[in-house]
């Protein structure tokens, strides 16, 4: 990638601080306009910075190299160099005062979901949320350690002293040394493993994992395999989608497709190369390919990948001998290669172009493999001379040269803000960080990290918190976390009529919104229905208009599931109906119910659209008459088109029109409610889900223990959420804060972002 020198960051930062200083000393003589902005735009007074995202890309979950371009767009600018991030717009950029981010650590989307009301500072102080893909390395040192991208830089160049200067420090020789050895000095220890999260047997979170038939040891003759898989995106997570392994010579012995446990939302061709097609006559399960692995490779195995732990996580196997690519050809701060870029460089190899379909498995389990053995054959020191230049960005001269090279700054994001004379800081639990020591404090509890920041004279430019007093705490059952959100989408009906159709009930609430499960419930004198919708304003429809109707001449009662997650529901609608996010939305239905369910449909004419399907020019259309209508995102059921539809208006006084207008617009066959599902989450349902693999149900929860726990939870969160307040009281005007709640391997993570003013 192109980069340019921190040192032109500095040139033109004091370029832009000399032409505010002469504007301000004219704004002092005439006091006739505003000083112009750098680069000649006019300041607009009073106006302070603003961020959002596109309604395109809401929906989209961000990972740790989405927020880290935010960051350096919000911290450096264009005058920085820096491009502007395409997944979300930030206003008055130069406005910016300074930048904050916080992780707690140990929550998910979940939990904020579940303890909504707990978290009241975080839920309407932070406007703007988005999915948070967990980061496999730690978001802290990604932070302060990633490169700044710049426009039209020049290539990265990094000379050293002499040569045996740059071997000795390169992070390649730092760890493997300068010897040629056997391959058991590049498998990876079981501590290496636990910290990189490969799957450890007796860790948690690895429960249910399927262990191999490890020998004790390896030794330098022990065969190596070569494995690669592709996942797509179910409801519970990434699941594996295909499996290819392939022996010491290279030869294929196994390339499976596997039928994931869970719905696919989405097939990720693009990386994958997995399609609806391919995966609907596959009946290979995972536990299949688990039994296929375990007959194909012998006790003294060394299983060889490229970021192997994401594909041991997907395939839930524990195999205690690895070798992983990407911890071999090592970059610094824990910064790894792409296998596409290491095949071209070391192994003048094309794999993974743009003119395929996918990545190819088989394709990539050879790159791995042929890249780990060249790697022993040629040893670190010859590795790194070789492909010092084109991978790691850098020559080295020899100790006689006449004269040594300049060092150029350093691109680190921390680094280049220092460069500039911006304070940098990294408060909370010890961690291993890019950072000096001087510019870190480390403290175990969250009370004392506040009153610390709080306390300090000035805010640094950039500063990173760690809040990790959730982490040690035991985590709830993420089934049960989950269930107990679903249960917010569940209605219950009945009685219905002897020998009703499943079919008929679905049809029924159909019209409601897109029902996720439905189940008939058959005692020996009535029949009932449990409906789980995708979409909380579903099950609020529901009770609002199906509850007494009549379904073959016999009414029926709708009502809520009760248990004790669901004690405060109402409390919970109310204040998810109340937010920010949702202030100016409404759930539309398209609906030909009446007050009677019974009879045959309307018959329409050949070719003629069906009644209850929407379409965005009809929605606006009969909503544009309260008020501007901004958006509209249309919501089908499974591979149905529209019948239900979220509007966004102008104003909240246009959406509370809408609302007033209810019994009219159910006239023109629209039922309508305020919108309650977050505009982040495409499904509140599938959004809240475990991603473990593991059945719903299990076994049954003692009385009262549930309750406690999250009693006990809520009041955790509360004391968080209080903590939170102050630090963003603390924080100057025009400062960019980021809340991130990182989740983990059975749950997303949620990004909560504000400027303050």
């Amino acid at each position: 990638m192109n980069l340019e020198h921190a040192s032109s960051i500095t040139s033109e930062t004091s370029g832009e601080l000399s032409s505010a200083a002469e504007a301000c000393n004219r704004r002092k003589r005439k006091r006739v306009a505003p000083p112009e902005a750098p680069g000649g735009a006019k300041r607009s007074k009073g106006r302070s910075p603003s961020l959002s995202v596109p309604p395109d890309r809401l929906q989209r979950a961000i990972g740790a190299s989405e927020l880290t371009a935010l960051l350096h767009y919000a911290a450096l600018g264009r005058a920085g160099g820096v491009r502007r991030p395409s997944w979300c717009r930030l206003r008055r950029q130069r406005r910016v005062t300074a930048v904050n981010v916080v992780i707690v650590e140990g929550l998910t989307q979940t939990h904020f979901y579940k303890h909504y009301l707990a978290l009241r500072h975080l839920r309407t102080s932070y406007t703007t949320r988005v999915t948070f893909t967990p980061s496999p390395g730690d978001l802290a040192s990604g932070i302060f350690s990633g490169e700044v991208l710049r426009t039209g830089a020049a290539s990265l160049h990094q000379p050293l002293g002499g040569r045996l200067k740059a071997l000795m420090t390169h992070p390649v020789i730092t760890k493997f040394g300068t010897q040629r050895r056997g391959l058991t000095a590049y498998v990876l220890t079981e501590e290496e493993m636990i910290k990189r999260r490969y799957p450890v047997k007796g860790l948690p979170g690895f429960e249910g994992f399927v262990c191999t038939d490890c020998a004790d040891c390896v030794t330098d003759s022990s065969p190596l395999y070569g494995i690669d898989c592709e996942m797509v995106h179910t409801e519970r997570g990434y699941e594996l989608a295909r499996v290819s392994l392939v022996d010491s010579d290279g030869s294929c012995l196994l390339d499976d497709l596997v039928k994931p446990q869970n719905r696919i939302l989405n097939y990720l061709t693009r990386f994958s190369g997995i399609t609806k097609a391919m995966l609907r006559p596959i009946t290979t399960s995972l536990r299949d390919v688990q039994v296929k692995l375990g007959k194909l490779l012998p006790s003294n195995a060394v299983l060889v990948g490229h970021s192997l732990e994401s594909d041991l996580v997907a395939l839930k196997l524990i195999h205690r001998h690895v070798m992983d690519t990407s911890l071999l050809y090592r970059r610094d701060f824990g910064q790894r290669f792409k296998l596409k870029v290491l095949a071209e460089v070391v192994l003048q190899r094309q794999i993974q172009t743009e003119d395929k379909t996918g990545h190819n498995p088989v394709e990539d389990a050879v790159a791995a493999l042929e890249l780990a053995q060249y790697f022993i054959k040629m040893g670190p020191s010859q590795v790194v001379e070789r492909h010092r230049e084109e991978l790691w960005g850098y020559t080295t001269v020899d100790e006689a040269a006449d004269c040594e090279p300049e060092a150029k700054p350093s691109l680190r994001f921390a680094d280049v803000l220092q460069t500039l004379g911006r304070s940098v800081a990294y408060m909370g639990r010890r961690s291993d960080l890019p950072l000096d020591p001087s510019n870190q404090q480390w403290h175990n509890s969250d009370k004392a990290l506040v009153a610390s920041f709080r306390g300090r004279t000035g805010c640094p430019f950039l500063s990173v918190l760690k809040f990790s007093s959730l982490s040690a705490r035991p985590r709830s059952e993420p089934l049960a976390d989950a269930r107990a959100l679903r249960d917010m989408c569940v209605a219950f009906a009945g009685p219905l009529p002897a020998g009703v159709s499943e079919r008929e009930v679905r049809r029924l609430f159909g019209r409601c919104g897109a029902v996720r499960s439905l189940r008939l419930l058959s005692s020996p004198v009535t029949v009932h229905a449990e409906v789980e919708f995708e979409l909380l304003e579903g099950a609020m429809l529901a009770l609002k208009v199906l509850n007494g109707l009549h379904v073959h001449g016999q009414p029926i009662k709708v009502q809520r599931p009760v248990n004790a997650s669901l004690l405060d529901l109402d409390l919970t609608l109310d204040a998810l109906m109340r937010d920010a996010t949702n202030a100016r939305r409404l759930y539309a239905a398209r609906s030909r119910l009446s007050a009677r369910a019974n009879g045959p449909a309307p018959a329409r004419a050949n070719g003629a659209p069906r009644p209850d399907r929407l379409s965005e020019e009809a929605v606006r259309e009969t909503f544009g008459r309260f008020g501007p209508v901004e958006g509209v995102v249309l919501a089908a059921g499974r591979g149905k088109r529209a019948r239900h539809a979220h509007i966004q208006f102008q104003a909240p006084a246009d959406r509370e029109a809408a609302l007033g207008s209810s019994e009219d617009l159910r006239k023109e066959k629209y039922l309508v409610c305020p919108s309650l599902t977050p505009p982040h989450l495409p499904s509140w349902v599938a959004t809240t889900t475990s991603s473990s693999g593991e059945e719903e149900g299990g076994e049954e929860r003692p009385p009262g223990h549930a309750g406690s726990q999250d009693q006990e939870m809520d009041l955790l969160l509360g004391k968080l959420d209080r903590r939170l307040r102050k630090l963003l009281r603390s924080l100057p005007e025009g400062t960019l804060s980021v809340v991130v709640l990182p989740g983990d391997a059975s749950a997303q993570g949620l990004c909560l972002m504000e400027v303050k003013q």
